[in-house]
């Protein structure tokens, strides 16, 4: 089965959004500073989004771990 392009961007978007709140989180803990842990979470926002898209595009052009659907004829 092949993925179309929107569903990688709303994964990455999905993805991004757990995983910028634990940057978010992590930062203040070690920070203490809400505005510091805000700016990291937010760099990280971006950067991630755009590597994961285009790691998740890689990926499906993969064959590794994937299984030909069957062809129906009628």
């Amino acid at each position: 089965m092949k993925e179309k392009a929107y569903r990688s961007i709303l994964k990455t978007i999905s993805w991004r959004t757990v995983g910028t709140l634990d940057t978010v989180i992590i930062a203040y803990f070690i920070t203490g500073d809400l505005t510091m842990a805000a700016s990291i979470g937010s760099i990280e926002l971006f950067t991630k989004m755009l590597l994961y898209y285009f790691h998740e595009r890689v990926w499906n052009k993969i064959s590794v771990g994937k299984e030909k659907e069957p062809e129906y004829q009628i």
